[in-house]
């Protein structure tokens, strides 16, 4: 309808705008949600436009809808090749690669040309879309199924891995996701949607040209996609529409449309000096709307009612070892942050890591989860040995842990974190199940609405319903009062006999250690300064003499 009421070159102006949505919409995969900066999303679309004009010139069968597909699946197989810097480079390092990457497709472009502009040959069009109004009709077809796709999977678990690494690489990884399949995938998704653009492109205009895919107006569509936060699909429209209009208005007032490149980089400026965008800050103004009506969302931890066999550590119910730590030692040039330093823990129990702040008790956990695998030493998980693995295949193979910093992802809702986490161990029902046990808000709320104790809790519910075999909580306490430090440790105490988990905890409040430990193990100087059930180890004189300071607190 909007096609049959426009002139013809509004109808063109209209089908430029669906294309560009388009390409923002796969930079906002990679940029907006996968929190990588790529300068070079034209050049994906020039290489989409490139196989569709080759396949026209030498007359493949399919026509121009096959042609466009090939082209996105050309473009995505570009883009995992040249997203393989990204494994290893960020921020600024990872913009100057594929701002090269840019600037030297565009040269070769200017010197090759694409195939048929030379002779001027034209890309033929369905005899279904063969008017410039039923092309309008195609674009906006393919949005529709473009923006549809990238909804869905920014709501699955690769949308949740896009998020979680661009908030922390760390956490992403320990929550058992490949870091390297999560940013390989969005620069695939990315490259393959500006693909399908430049090929629509190619068809729109029936012979590509270089001057459509420069590197400026790269770095442009990428300052729009920050401007319009072109990871929420409904934004990217605007911002296509934008790409349009400026243009457009500045030629209507007699001014260069080169200028449109400066105004696109002040609005850029703005965007980046106020750390935000329109989109986000439409959606934020929403949520605290909301959050004005229902009150801010925390966590409601209750004391359960206590009972004898409550009111203390439970007994273990003990099975065989679980985690067996043999001579680890960890060295920072002369320095020994961990020095043979050997712990077993056994299935069923929960055990206390504990020291003075300085006495390696982080080291020890990096160590063990895979994120410093240049120590000595073995490290078993049960008959498994785990020397060997990255941090994520060890958090699949049953090891898990949290964070003393905050690692979840305030984009995601507490469901698709608990979701992302549990890598299908639970289902909804039993998630909502596990945030009640818990006192977590309601699944539907979003983690950028919640104070920083509650996420703790959260980040603790869901590597409890991902149901591993051992679970490492470091600090999981921080931030809670004591009255929520009691209510926590009654849970804590049922999760080995309630979900089939055994804790490692490492805790600064010993009150919180008395009251759910079965076995402690104190580090000093990284060293083991003692190990055994709670009642001899805290009575030690070396523990108390290693707390001078702290011995209050004891």
């Amino acid at each position: 309808m909007v096609s049959i009421l426009l002139p013809g070159y509004l109808v063109y102006l209209a089908t430029t705008a669906m294309v560009a949505t388009i390409s923002l919409i796969g930079l906002g995969v990679v940029t907006g949600t996968a929190g990588m900066i790529v300068l070079c999303q034209l050049t994906f679309a020039a290489v989409g436009a490139w196989i569709v004009s080759w396949l026209s010139l030498v007359g493949a069968p399919g026509g121009l809808l096959v042609w466009i597909v090939a082209g996105g699946i050309v473009s995505g197989l570009a883009g995992t090749v040249i997203g393989l810097p990204a494994l290893r480079l960020r921020g600024v390092n990872l913009a100057v690669v594929t701002l090269g990457f840019a600037a030297a497709a565009d040269l070769t472009l200017v010197k090759t040309q694409f195939p048929g502009a030379v002779t001027g040959t034209k890309i033929p069009r369905p005899d279904l879309f063969g008017t410039d109004r039923a092309y309008f009709f195609l674009t906006v077809i393919a949005l529709v199924a473009i923006a549809l796709a990238v909804f869905f999977l920014q709501k699955s678990r690769w949308g949740s891995s896009w998020r979680s690494v661009a908030f922390s690489e760390r956490g992403t990884a320990s929550a058992g996701s490949s870091v390297r399949i999560a940013k390989l995938s969005a620069f695939a998704t990315s490259s393959a949607i500006a693909g399908i653009g430049g090929g629509l492109m190619a068809g729109q205009v029936s012979t590509a040209f270089p001057s459509a895919f420069t590197t400026l107006q790269s770095l442009a569509l990428y300052v729009l996609s920050i401007v319009a936060g072109a990871h929420l699909v409904e934004m990217a429209l605007f911002g296509g529409i934008l790409w349009v209009l400026i243009p457009e208005l500045l030629k209507r007032w007699g001014i260069p449309q080169d200028w449109g490149l400066v105004v696109f980089g002040a609005m850029g400026i703005q965007a980046l000096t106020s750390n935000s965008n329109l989109g986000q800050d439409i959606r934020n103004a929403l949520s605290r709307r909301k959050q004005r009506k229902s009150g801010p969302a925390t966590a409601v931890l209750v004391s359960m009612p206590e009972e004898s066999p409550d009111a203390a550590p439970r007994s273990a119910v003990e099975g065989k070892a679980l985690l067996k730590v043999a001579n680890v030692t960890v060295e920072f040039g002369q320095i020994k942050a961990l020095q043979d330093v050997s712990m077993t823990i056994a299935e069923g129990t929960i055990v206390g890591l504990i020291g003075p702040n300085g006495a390696g008790k982080s080291t020890f956990v990096d160590a063990v989860s895979g994120f410093l695998p240049q120590h000595s030493g073995d490290v078993w998980l049960g008959e498994d040995r785990l020397n060997d693995l990255a941090p994520h295949q060890r958090a699949r193979a049953g090891l898990r842990r949290t964070f003393q910093q905050d690692r979840v992802p305030p984009s995601l809702t507490v469901y698709e974190y608990m979701n992302f986490i549990a890598r299908g161990k639970a289902g909804r029902e039993e998630i909502t199940d596990i945030l009640d046990f818990f006192g977590c808000p309601e699944p539907g709320v979003r983690i950028s609405n919640v104070d920083v104790g509650t996420r703790r809790i959260i980040e603790v519910a869901a590597n409890v319903a991902a149901r591993p075999r051992l679970l490492i909580l470091d600090e999981p306490a921080a931030g809670l009062s004591h009255e929520e430090h009691v209510a926590f440790g009654q849970r804590l105490r049922q999760v080995p006999q309630r979900y089939g988990t055994t804790i490692l905890i490492i805790e600064h409040d010993l009150d919180l250690v008395r009251s759910v430990c079965q076995y402690i193990t104190v580090l000093d100087f990284g060293e083991v300064l003692a190990s055994g059930e709670q009642e001899q180890v805290l009575a030690d004189p070396k523990v108390l003499k290693a707390y001078m300071g702290e011995t209050e607190l004891i």
